[in-house]
């Protein structure tokens, strides 16, 4: 029978090569950014100039970075008992709240934004002091993120009784120092590395949620059209593209950073896969704004700037990822592929620059042509003939 009020337990250490899936309650939580991710879609569906990709972005990044947070600490951390399973549910809480308030986030809703997640971070402040408690070789790790994440907390708490813009300079300094915060325990992390083979998963997991977004945009797009052929020749290049980087990510993941790190003592490549997953998932998200506003445009008439800016750069932020995380190994080492996804990224901002007059379903032709190739090039690269192992391919 299980013991549901047993203390945290470090799920790393000698166990740590031991195969490890995500659980049941992790699963669950992850349900409420389903939706978050969705309402952020939303919010840059409805303004797709320069001023609405910021807000878009500057609200994606607390959601994100509040996932991350539970993650790690699940990662390293985690017990199937009573207290842990309360506090995901306030986990859980404080992110639906965050969600309720991201439509207007930056303007009427914003103090209800940064309430809802520096109430997120005390939950896992309070995770992270009880880890400390039970498990006395972990208490440096501990302590250092409680009180890193407790300095963040306690100024988003306090842009709530500022006025705007004020409110976001302290946004802006939170979030530095969340950011800073593991970057300034890397001493602390190599004896705590997270979990070889349970990190990547959640981390894909989190990568198939935004794929979701491209998905839902594609049936969102057609379903508030009158089906013809250009819409729906472009519905199958918007699922063309979504396909693509879900192969290119998921089939290039023969690497794994935490192992990397463990043999060479480099902590760094750990953190270099955490933060380039940013701009990958919020490439994505873009993207499937994207896809849904090229279906929505006239398709006799060029598409406007906006939009085809938007559908071009976003598979280019997800492509330069990808080339970056080739190119250091945090992924599959292949500096080919990692020459690929650059020069892929470079001709769709090409495709941005010099489309102007082509028609929807001409630019996102050529956006799933570009991503194809990426895809046929990966299958090219893992022939069987092909030298896998060697770091010049």
């Amino acid at each position: 029978m299980t013991n549901f009020l047993q203390p945290p337990r470090l799920r790393i250490g000698e166990n740590s090569e031991e195969e490890r899936r995500a659980t049941w309650l992790e699963l669950f939580y992850d349900l409420v950014f389903v939706v978050a991710v969705s309402q952020l879609a939303h919010n840059l569906t409805e303004d797709i100039s320069l001023s609405g990709l910021f807000g878009f972005v500057a609200l994606f990044i607390p959601v994100w970075w509040s996932w991350i947070g539970t993650t790690f600490y699940a990662n390293r951390f985690d017990s199937d008992d009573i207290i842990r399973r309360l506090l995901v549910g306030l986990h859980m809480l404080t992110a639906a709240a965050m969600a309720i308030n991201i439509h207007h986030g930056l303007g009427e809703s914003s103090a209800g934004f940064a309430l809802s997640y520096a109430l997120g971070r005390v939950v896992l402040i309070v995770e992270y002091i009880r880890a400390g408690m039970h498990i006395p070789s972990a208490r440096p790790l501990t302590t250092r993120y409680a009180m890193g994440f407790a300095i963040a907390a306690f100024l988003w708490l306090v842009s709530v009784l500022l006025p705007i813009p004020w409110r976001f300079a302290l946004w802006t300094l939170g979030v530095i120092i969340d950011f800073a915060t593991p970057l300034t325990a890397r001493k602390f992390q190599l004896g705590l590395l997270p979990h070889a083979s349970h990190l990547p998963e959640r981390f894909g997991l989190f990568t198939m949620i935004v794929l979701g977004e491209a998905i839902i945009a594609v049936v969102k797009g057609v379903s508030e059209q009158k089906w013809d052929f250009l819409t729906v020749i472009s519905a199958v290049f918007g699922l063309i593209i979504a396909f693509s980087l879900w192969w290119v990510y998921f089939d290039n993941l023969g690497g794994t950073p935490i192992q990397t790190a463990r043999e060479n003592g480099r902590v760094g490549v750990v953190n270099l896969w955490l933060y380039t997953h940013l701009p990958l998932v919020i490439g994505i998200a873009a993207t499937g704004v994207g896809v849904e506003h090229i279906l929505l445009s006239k398709s006799g008439l060029a598409l406007p700037d906006p939009q085809r800016w938007l559908i071009c750069g976003a598979v280019a932020l997800c492509s330069l990822a990808l080339g970056i995380l080739h190119r250091f190994g945090v992924i599959r080492y292949c500096k080919i592929r990692s020459q690929y996804r650059l020069w892929g990224a470079v001709l769709l901002v090409a495709i941005a620059i010099f489309g102007k007059g082509l028609l929807p379903v001409t630019v996102i032709a050529f956006v799933a042509v570009v991503a194809v190739v990426q895809v046929v090039q990966d299958l090219y690269q893992s022939r069987p003939t092909t030298r896998l192992v060697d770091p010049e391919i």
